[in-house]
């Protein structure tokens, strides 16, 4: 039976390089793995007093993230930490109290910027959260994508043959990671 591996991409915009990224990765899952890419779109921001109703968005979101058995989060960095939008889908994943989708799930972070940092705080701050929610994370290789409008095409396909194999290691380390993680 497949692993399922959830992608989480931590960015909105339709054209983002996160969910560009997250397309890619797709297709390097290795045999025995399932990839798939869990949506942040429709989140409505967090709010408590929504535990207690039926939001449509939370339920299918979480549901989505219980069916997997474990989570690459791709995130870009704003103003040195996770967008919000990432943040909160952290957030309803963790909820209501102990409910959490994200416990026990082995996770790998990979963060990109158009410049040279690489989405560096963005990445130390996740880990951080994920730390808190008994997210188990690989911690080699470390995975920081600078520069990353150059290495796609205009279609969002990697066109940077390092890159390329840089995510295909990094991928193939997260699932050896996880083989051992999860037993």
């Amino acid at each position: 039976m497949s692993k399922k591996i959830g992608i989480i991409a931590g960015s909105l915009r339709k054209e983002s390089y996160s969910k560009k990224i997250a397309k890619n990765i797709l297709s390097m899952a290795p045999e025995g793995f399932e990839f798939s890419i869990i949506s942040i779109d429709d989140l409505p921001v967090y709010n408590q007093d929504f535990d207690d109703e039926v939001i449509e968005s939370y339920h299918s979101f979480r549901s989505a993230a219980n069916g997997v058995d474990g989570i690459i989060f791709i995130t870009p960095e704003y103003n040195r930490s996770v967008p919000s939008a990432l943040k909160n889908a952290i957030d309803v994943g963790s909820r209501p109290y102990g409910q959490s989708v994200w416990n026990n799930k082995p996770a790998a972070v990979f963060s990109l910027s158009i410049g040279t940092i690489s989405g560096f705080g963005a990445n130390h701050h996740l880990r951080q959260s994920l730390a808190f929610l008994n997210m188990p994370t690989m911690q080699q290789p470390e995975v920081y994508l600078a520069n990353i409008g150059e290495a796609l095409d205009e279609n969002g396909n990697i066109v940077n043959e390092q890159v390329r194999s840089f995510l295909q290691q990094a991928v193939d380390a997260y699932t050896a990671w996880f083989k051992r993680t999860a037993e």
